[in-house]
């Protein structure tokens, strides 16, 4: 007696939340394989894919395997929704790439291009007229994640 109530508890409550980790991991690396495909990262893209598809694979097994159990598709829509938030999270805190800051100021931009430059940042600047007078446009690439580490210097200058 106390096997199927284990067996019961399993059937309701363990596979669907096996159903809704699975979809977790699968969508979040099917997030991150995306974004790497978009990164130029050609060896990672259809390793994270194999394992993406894998794991679907055993999660979507699942829920055809108990389609009377409703609460299987609400686990593996929830875990598709939850997938996406961490793969998004996971992608963030990685920071892959770079990005092109773009700074238009009315101040002499001098003292902010020296200090750029002081830290080994190629710097463009250009001078151009804005709505209400003279501007000076400062461009620099810089890898993802400095962007904390650069804003407090622009702000400063």
């Amino acid at each position: 007696m106390n096997e199927i109530i284990h067996q019961e508890w399993f059937i309701i409550y363990g596979i669907p939340l096996l159903i809704a980790l699975a979809r977790v991991c699968d969508v979040s690396i099917g997030t991150l394989r995306i974004i790497f495909i978009a990164k130029g990262f050609r060896l990672w893209a259809p390793i994270l894919g194999f394992f993406e598809v894998s794991i679907w694979l055993a999660a979507i097994t699942q829920v055809m395997a108990n389609l009377t159990n409703a609460t299987n598709f609400i686990a593996y829509a929830l875990g598709f929704s939850l997938g996406n938030y961490l793969g998004m999270y996971i992608e963030n805190r990685l920071a892959i790439g770079m990005v092109v800051v773009r700074i238009i100021t009315k101040r002499d931009s001098q003292a902010l291009v020296s200090a750029l430059r002081t830290l080994g940042y190629s710097v463009t600047v250009a001078d151009a007229e804005g709505n209400t007078g003279a501007v000076n446009i400062v461009f620099t690439l810089i890898k993802r994640s400095n962007i904390k580490i650069i804003t407090p210097i622009i702000l400063h200058y």
